[in-house]
């Protein structure tokens, strides 16, 4: 089946890997008989040509010195790899001989191991080829490092399983495959597969859930698309409307803080010279209402819808007349600026009201000045004798109710009833008993409220 080259003659070398019909066999080797024995011989010698490329038998003389050294030196390197599988092999089968008689048993269990000795010998062989391809790979990828990222879609465990089939399958080829890529660990492969998983979702644009995710190509997701003017505009106008937002909200925090800590008076006046600044005042006041569970003008209007529609209503500090529009009374809105044809711009400590010309004066959350005596007065001359007077105000300004309450009752009023249950704002409902009862000179510590100042978010 082999046939020994000129230079064998010259300097003869033990490869070990002889046709296994020169080879001395034991007696129990002899004695096997059937068609198992056959076909065991016959993948033995396939094993062990393809452990040997094949030569072609070469003419004396044919061959140059340089040559022979180099066969010479690769056959010494796998000679040594199966020198060590055949002293192995015989030692067990000396051992065969002495347990006893060949039989079935000790048959199959020396097939065995004639498979495992060859396979050693295969793998053993296979290493060293490996080691090769390793390093002209990592020359090929400090040369050329654009062609290694091309085939990084070719690595893994899965490619070199099918590179191992093809090498195996073409023994007796002589020339060795495409260089493969650098191997990489599992881990290294599973974080590789990810960031391009990764990199594709990222530029990728939303799609429809009844679409199927279009195909794309390994070069159009290495480099991400260029970005669009769309993209652009869009960004840099949510980019307006967080910092037009963010405006809006300082200068929210400032008007209030104005609002409570200087008389009505002067409210009135920042307004008349910057009319826009009533309108941004009133947004974010009811962006901070919305979020409570019950707004006082709703409670305050239900209220209302149970008694006569024919009573006059006072409303001070009316907004967008909300209140006017949820109930059938005749009512007169006034506040500081106009958002509605309805009101009346005025400073409340002095509406254009008669005396005595209205059945019921509403406050809801508009006791914002520092000058609230004079707020209360008013709502005193234009109330009937024996008019209703109610008042919502936030919860937090109330350092004691008991006090507040002592202090509206010296300007001329009753208390009917108060609810305390609402964790945002609380409601009193007054009656008119006649003009206050001290003079405007006597102070009224009662009535001095802490502001409702909002923090920054």
């Amino acid at each position: 089946m082999f046939e020994e080259p000129e230079w064998a003659e010259e300097a003869p070398v033990a490869t070990g890997l002889e046709p296994v019909a020169a080879r001395p066999r034991p007696a129990a080797a002899s004695q096997i008989k059937g068609s198992k024995h056959r076909q065991l011989l016959a993948t033995l010698r396939a094993l062990e040509a393809a452990a040997l490329p094949q030569q072609s038998p070469s003419l004396p003389g044919s061959d140059s010195e340089e040559e022979v050294v180099e066969r010479k030196k690769k056959h010494s390197k796998k000679a040594s790899f199966s020198n060590v599988s055949i002293e192995v092999e015989k030692k067990r089968k000396k051992k065969c001989q002495k347990q006893g008689p060949p039989g079935s048993d000790s048959e199959e269990k020396e097939v065995k191991r004639k498979k495992k000795c060859l396979k050693g010998v295969f793998n053993a062989s296979d290493s060293a080829e490996e080691e090769k391809r390793k390093r002209k790979h990592q020359k090929q990828v400090r040369s050329n490092p654009a062609q290694h990222l091309d085939n990084d879609d070719q690595t893994g465990p899965k490619a070199w399983k099918s590179r191992d089939t093809n090498d195996l399958s073409q023994p007796s080829s002589g020339t060795t495959s495409a260089n493969p890529p650098h191997i990489l660990s599992r881990k290294q492969w599973r974080n590789r597969q990810k960031n391009k998983r990764s990199h594709k979702n990222k530029f990728r644009p939303p799609q429809a859930p009844d679409q199927a995710p279009a195909t794309v190509s390994t070069e159009e997701t290495e480099m991400p698309p260029d970005p669009s003017p769309h993209t652009h505009e869009d960004r840099a106008g949510a980019l307006r409307a967080r910092m037009a937002q963010r405006l809006d909200g300082a200068r929210f925090r400032y008007l209030n803080e104005q609002l409570y800590s200087g008389p009505s008076s002067a409210a009135q006046r920042l307004f008349q010279e910057d009319p826009e600044a009533f309108l941004l005042y009133h947004r974010g006041f009811q962006s901070q209402v919305k979020k409570w569970p019950l707004q006082p003008v709703d409670r305050i209007a239900r209220d209302l819808r149970q008694r006569p529609a024919s009573l006059v209503v006072a409303d001070f500090g009316c907004g967008d007349c909300r209140l006017a529009s949820s109930i059938r009374n005749p009512v007169h809105c006034f506040d500081l600026a106009s958002l509605d044809p309805r009101v009346t711009v005025c400073d409340m400590a002095q509406v254009p009201l008669e005396d005595e010309s209205v059945d019921v004066a509403v406050f809801c959350l508009s006791l914002m000045g520092t000058n609230i005596r004079d707020f209360l007065e008013e709502a005193n001359r234009v109330l009937k004798p024996g008019g209703l007077l109610k008042v919502a105000e936030v919860s937090s300004r109330f350092e004691d109710v008991r006090t507040f309450l002592g202090a509206v009752t010296k300007l001329g009023f009753k208390v009917i009833s108060k609810d305390l249950t609402n964790s945002h704002f609380f409601l009193f409902d007054f009656e008119k008993t006649g003009p206050p009862r001290v003079g405007p000179k006597a102070q009224l510590t009662g009535l001095k409220l802490q502001p409702c100042l909002y923090k920054r978010r």
